[in-house]
Formats: structure tokens, C-alpha cells, sequence
């Protein structure tokens, strides 16, 4: 199981032994950026992509970066933003949390998504918010087993894909 869960540096220069294991892990998840299409070719991931995509994840305020390990290896990669950039929405998000692909049926994920909760509940959140593509029905049974329920569908912010939005209250009482 995972051991440790460690912020992703934020200067935004990542050694190359850590680029090239995050991007062993992003290019073991060939489905899902098949999926995604966040990547021009899901068989062709390259570690200047992943740098590209992280730096976006990290430039907006308020995002951590989480990287897994589980005996000193890189098991599973976490983003975080405490802060919705629309004020309307109280909740902290999880923009991207993926388990490298030979581990999946293991528990790594919903340990991974615990750690993350627990980060987000240490902080004083009451509630977590995703988004699940509509044409990931693998993510949407994963996080709604985890307890997570749809509260809206629209598009995303980035890509404008179609999208659920998932909510999980993190602490008793209060709205869910």
C-alpha cells in the first residue's frame, strides 16, 4: 500500500528521474487518455507533455500536486485545488488523481483518494468535488463506490468535455 504521499515540488523544474517516472506512470494509463484526449497521442505520451501538463496544473492558485510512493516507487499521482476559482462553489476539488496502470484492482486508488480526503478534511474542508467524463463509465463506478454522488453535468473548464459532477461530504453534519 502507499506509503507516503508527497507534494510535487512547486518551482515547476522537475529532475529528470522524476519526469521520466511520472511520465511512465501518465503512458501506463493509455485508456484513459484515449479517453481524455488530453494527450495528441495516447501511445506516444513524452515526458515534455507531462512537464507541460503539470506546470498547468500547478499555475493555478491554490493546486498541490501529489505524488504516491509505495516502497520508494512511484505508484500514483494526485492534483488538488483547495480553492474553486468560482467563488460560488465552497468545495475543494480533485483534478487528476491516476494509479499507474499495472497496479489497478490493487486498492491503490481508493487509498490514494482516502489520502487525498484526509489532506482536504486536515485542511478544514467539509466536502470534495470531480469531475468524471461522461465517456469514463470505469472512473464514474471507482469514485461513486468511494461514495461520491452526482450533483451536476456540464462541461469542463479546460477542454469543454462532457462531464459529471461528483460530490462527497468529508466530515458529518452540514449540507451534502
Amino acid at each position: 500500500m502507499i506509503l507516503n504521499l508527497l507534494p510535487l515540488p512547486p518551482d515547476r523544474h522537475l529532475p529528470g528521474p522524476l519526469l521520466t517516472e511520472i511520465t511512465a506512470l501518465y503512458a501506463s494509463n493509455r485508456e484513459f487518455h484515449a479517453l481524455s484526449g488530453d494527450f495528441p497521442d495516447p501511445d506516444d505520451i513524452r515526458p515534455e507533455q507531462v512537464a507541460r501538463d503539470l506546470a498547468h496544473e500547478l499555475a493555478t492558485p491554490h493546486a498541490e500536486v501529489l505524488l504516491a510512493r509505495s516502497e520508494g516507487r512511484l505508484i500514483g499521482i494526485a492534483a488538488a485545488l483547495a480553492r474553486h476559482p468560482d467563488p460560488a462553489d465552497p468545495d475543494p476539488w480533485i483534478g487528476l488523481l491516476m494509479v499507474d496502470a499495472r497496479l489497478h484492482g490493487w486498492g491503490h486508488g481508493r487509498r490514494l483518494a482516502a489520502l487525498v480526503e484526509d489532506r482536504l478534511r486536515a485542511e478544514g474542508h467539509t466536502a470534495v468535488r470531480l469531475a468524471v467524463l461522461d465517456n469514463n463509465p470505469k472512473a464514474l463506478a471507482f469514485w461513486t463506490a468511494l461514495g461520491y454522488t452526482t450533483v451536476a453535468h456540464r462541461a469542463d473548464h479546460r477542454l469543454g468535455r462532457p462531464c459529471a459532477v461528483l460530490r462527497k461530504q468529508l466530515t458529518d453534519g452540514g449540507p451534502s
